[in-house]
């Protein structure tokens, strides 16, 4: 099947997850007064920032970080566990955030940061985070309810940035955002079920369609690679792998060379205006070298000016890729039936 119709989508997206993607636009503008309406104190963060998330929840920090790029003027890590960096002093922000508000390793990390003395800020939906920040006096960013986490990503880069300019780690770049905003609607318009059967997302999906992508990214691109990853898990059910130039030519190149006798193995590889010159030539070469063992290969660019334009239409892009590689293959692309098992198992233990 290979018919990206809104008639056949509506078939397979039981939930309209497809809505979410493309309101992308309206939530980096919705997410810009949720930061505004929390009234947040600027206060000053020598022992950088740190986002404490998992999954969907964490994305946001490491986007808003290549969003930054060399504009960061504070240490910015992302912590992906049930602690925090050991380099976390009481001087630190951590922004702890988490869409259902039950996130066991972000409500540790939450704790963890409490004992430490660092500024905490959450964000959430609400459960026991929001609960624990509203008994503890911490300020909350609330976020909308109905979404998947993962549909929740234009509102987790742009409260990540707005936390990051509040406590120093940044410049506020409010008004990239916005002009982000204005510049991803015509993207979703011709990338969007009602553009051209040959738009952009469609053609990817069909060429990746049952295959195993593997992603690579650099610089800016670098993470969008990691959320194409996750997307790919999670919308479309299938294994995707990521990976850093130049950092996979040294490695991960040498696997490819058996890589037909496996699998049907795919490669997209994220470029971007900015990169370093050899590192595109890399990305070429690289595409070569691999060509004939690769199912297919793929080369894509972000669209805009800024970096925030760049990367958020290459993260609107993934979305829909995932999206249409789920419908292709008759998936809903809502359910992570596999998640839930693992969380009711160790609610259990």
């Amino acid at each position: 099947m290979s018919d990206l119709t809104r008639a056949t989508i509506e078939t397979v997206d039981a939930s309209r997850q497809l809505d979410d993607i493309l309101g992308m636009p309206e939530h980096l503008r919705d997410a810009l007064w949720r930061v505004e309406s929390a009234s947040l104190q600027r206060q000053d963060a020598p022992g950088g920032f740190i986002v404490a998330g998992m999954g969907g929840s964490a994305i946001g920090g490491a986007l808003a970080a290549a969003v930054l790029g060399d504009r960061a003027s504070r240490p910015i890590a992302l912590a992906r566990d049930y602690g925090l960096p050991a380099w976390t002093t009481h001087e630190s922000t951590v922004l702890c955030a988490s869409y259902s508000g039950n996130t066991e390793e972000t409500l540790a990390a939450y704790d963890a940061a409490g004992v430490i003395g660092a500024r905490r800020i959450v964000t959430t939906t609400g459960g026991r985070l929001a609960e624990a920040a509203r008994a503890d006096g911490v300020p909350v960013i609330p976020l909308p309810g109905g979404f998947q986490p993962r549909a929740a990503v234009g509102y987790m880069v742009v409260i990540a940035l707005e936390v990051a300019a509040l406590c120093g780690a940044g410049p506020s770049l409010h008004a990239e955002i916005d002009v982000a905003a204005a510049h991803l609607e015509p993207l979703v318009r011709e990338w969007g079920p009602d553009g051209a059967d040959d738009a952009l997302p469609k053609q990817l999906a069909r060429g990746l369609a049952g295959t195993v992508p593997q992603i690579a990214g650099a610089g800016l691109t670098a993470p969008v690679a990691y959320r194409w990853k996750t997307q790919f898990n999670e919308n479309a059910k299938i294994p995707a792998f990521a990976a850093e130039l130049p950092e996979l030519d040294h490695n991960e190149i040498v696997g490819w060379q058996r890589a037909a006798e496996l699998a049907r193995f795919s490669a997209v590889f994220l470029d971007d205006t900015d990169l370093h010159p050899r590192v595109r030539q890399r990305i070429a070469l690289t595409r070569e070298l691999i060509g004939g063992q690769a199912a297919a290969t793929f080369q894509v660019q972000g669209r805009g000016e800024t970096r925030a334009e760049r990367l958020m239409s290459l993260v609107l892009l993934g979305d829909l890729v995932s999206f249409y590689v789920a419908v292709l293959n008759g998936t809903d692309p809502a359910p992570v039936d596999t998640i839930e098992q693992l969380k009711t198992a160790l609610a259990g233990s």
